[in-house]
């Protein structure tokens, strides 16, 4: 078996196509779980370089669970796992890293706790976020909404210009996410970006292997 490595942190090709995956409200958490392993075996065999598990609603317990099942599949394929907000899902899950929104709790904090082999990831809205993020230790970033967002209506759209700052700014990844999907990722190219970050341009349809391929193809020359 194909295990993640701590190399992946300084790879920036790991962040080329970031998928984030979740939803959990209430219902049979076994069904659950093996719904979501069959999406993220399919958005893997379509080239999906790196994970994020968000669950905003779901127990510590069952989201160790999840991660935990989820992490046996993203390991087959060497890609890493990480997940939302929780530093103490992390540890429990064995989890490759955890990221962090801006109120979310201390990246220094985080690495304390997970030490120095985990992914720590940060959100950055503007250049000043993001500077912020790396002197504190962020491994990478994930910055926008880039063109909105279809799950957090309350998010701001960044001018597209503020990459072309961002990443000239920084020397970590920078992983562009909000709205992305197949009829606009071309807006991104060229600005320094590592990757883009998406949920519904990946997981939604039927056809994720190919909804993840389509994308991929789109990165190949970034």
């Amino acid at each position: 078996m194909k295990g993640v490595s701590k190399v992946v942190k300084i790879l920036k090709e790991t962040y080329k196509l970031y998928g984030i995956i979740g939803g959990y409200k209430s219902g049979d958490i076994d069904k659950y779980i093996k719904t979501i392993c069959i999406k993220v075996e399919s958005a893997l065999e379509g080239g999906m370089t790196i994970l994020q598990l968000r669950e905003k609603y779901m127990s510590i317990s069952y989201e160790v669970k999840l991660a935990r099942a989820i992490k046996e599949i993203c390991n087959i394929y060497g890609v890493p796992l990480i997940i939302n907000d929780s530093i103490e899902v992390c540890a429990l899950s064995d989890a490759d890293g955890v990221h962090l929104g801006q109120s979310d709790g201390s990246i220094k904090e985080a690495r304390k706790i997970l030490g120095n082999e985990k992914i720590i990831g940060a959100t950055a809205h503007n250049l000043t976020e993001a500077l912020l993020a790396e002197k504190e230790g962020a491994d990478y970033m994930g910055s926008g909404a880039a063109f909105g967002s279809e799950t957090k209506f309350d998010a701001v759209k960044i001018q597209l210009d503020e990459y072309n700052a961002i990443t000239q700014a920084v020397k970590i990844p920078v992983v562009a996410i909000g709205g992305i999907n197949y009829e606009n990722i071309d807006l991104l190219s060229g600005r320094g970006l590592s990757g883009i970050a998406s949920i519904s341009a990946i997981f939604n349809g039927e056809d994720i292997k190919h909804n993840t391929s389509l994308l991929k193809e789109k990165l190949k020359n970034w």
